[in-house]
């Protein structure tokens, strides 16, 4: 959902799964993803990057995690 708001607002988005703490490297970060369905991701967290307001925007009504 954030991923497709923040692309909807031309933002800058990053996903950060939990397989990327385990590695050690950039290159095994990028296996680690490109190796999995999306749907099989576990998604650890999300980095948006852009105008304050757009991002505001596009998280606005997203509760974060506890």
């Amino acid at each position: 959902m954030v991923l497709n708001r923040a692309r909807s607002r031309g933002l800058a988005a990053a996903l950060f799964t939990e397989d990327l703490f385990a590695t050690g490297n950039d290159d095994d970060n990028r296996a680690a993803v490109l190796g999995a369905a999306a749907e099989d991701l576990a998604l650890a967290g999300v980095a948006v990057h852009g105008p304050r307001g757009d991002v505001d925007k596009a998280l606005k009504g997203l509760r974060p995690h506890p």
